[in-house]
């Protein structure tokens, strides 16, 4: 709900993932409507059947929010379900709403990545704001 404040594009680093879960790293870019940046950095988590390997993808999210949101206003966690597969050239999505159920993060455009995986679960991200 709320409208729209920016994007967010975060590259997710490579990894392996094992039966209950994975954990990757996040450097994010959100890029106001009015063309203003600000970076954060992060971790994405899956929890729930997670197997296999990718390398390096990025994952793009719309930013909603209630109106104007102060700069660091992303820093935190954010949580929702998760579902994807990569054999060669692979695609997921994750909607994610954040703790104070203030901001979402929604898909626009799925993460492509280079591997053998297949991951479904709840989705966890966590990001801490880079000044």
């Amino acid at each position: 709900t709320g409208a729209n404040v920016g994007m967010l594009t975060c590259n997710v680093a490579g990894g392996v993932g094992f039966v209950f879960g994975s954990s990757k790293d996040l450097s994010c870019l959100f890029t106001r409507t009015d063309g203003v940046a600000e970076r954060y950095k992060g971790t994405i988590k899956k929890f729930g059947i997670d197997i296999g390997f990718t390398k390096e993808a990025q994952v793009v999210w719309l930013v909603f929010a209630p109106g104007s949101i102060a700069p660091g206003s992303l820093a935190g966690a954010y949580g929702g379900g998760t579902a994807s597969a990569t054999v060669g050239v692979g695609a997921g999505a994750h909607v994610l709403v954040g703790a104070n159920k203030q901001i979402t993060l929604q898909p626009v455009a799925v993460e492509g990545s280079v591997g053998l995986n297949v991951a479904a679960g709840i989705g966890e991200v966590e990001l801490n704001y880079v000044k």
